[in-house]
């Protein structure tokens, strides 16, 4: 059992592991090109659930936008400063039909765009049509040092489609009280 004889059985149980690692090396092989082909395909299904998740979104936006804010009953309130000089905005407050629309505390940078020129959207919202009326409640500091608050009213009609007013702030010298104007835009 030594000798030949031995050497010959050593190779034998050689053989047979090989042919075993063989067909496992093959075996590993053969998974892992399947698996390859699996992630392929859960890739492309997941860029496809993606643009269909996009798509869906999409939609719901547009819907969301159709819902929240028809074209038909939408009202936009802008405020500008037909004097530049003769105030510095605290504050503005907006009412629509006696309800609180819109606040708004002003700090100097958004004073000195107003004054530089600018429109700022003050209010959006949606209004049925009739009849219908503003309120603005003004805090600031006029061009002579003084506190003002003021309050004023605007009457206006609401049609079917966007309506948009500006509200124009003015004050000017000697006594900077303030003025406000309406004006539909079209």
């Amino acid at each position: 059992m030594f000798g030949l004889q031995k050497t010959q059985e050593c190779q034998g149980r050689q053989r047979k592991g090989f042919g075993t690692s063989f067909s496992v090396v093959s075996f590993l092989l053969v998974m892992v090109s399947s698996g390859l082909a699996i992630a392929s395909s859960i890739d492309e299904e997941i860029a496809g659930l993606k643009a269909e998740v996009s798509a869906h979104a999409d939609a719901v936006f547009q819907f969301e936008q159709k819902v929240l804010h028809p074209v038909d009953t939408r009202l936009a309130v802008f405020l500008t400063l037909a004097s530049r000089d003769g105030l510095a905005l605290d504050s503005v407050e907006l009412f629509v039909n006696g309800k609180p629309a819109a606040s708004h505390l002003y700090t100097s940078k958004e004073n000195a765009s107003l004054q530089h020129g600018s429109t700022q959207q003050l209010f959006t919202g949606n209004l049925a049509n009739g009849e219908h009326e503003l309120k603005v409640v003004i805090t600031a500091r006029a061009a002579n040092d003084r506190f003002v608050r003021r309050e004023s009213s605007h009457r206006f009609q609401k049609r079917p489609g966007t309506l948009r007013l500006q509200m124009a702030l003015e004050a000017r010298a000697p006594d900077f009280e303030p003025r406000v104007s309406f004006v539909e835009w079209k």
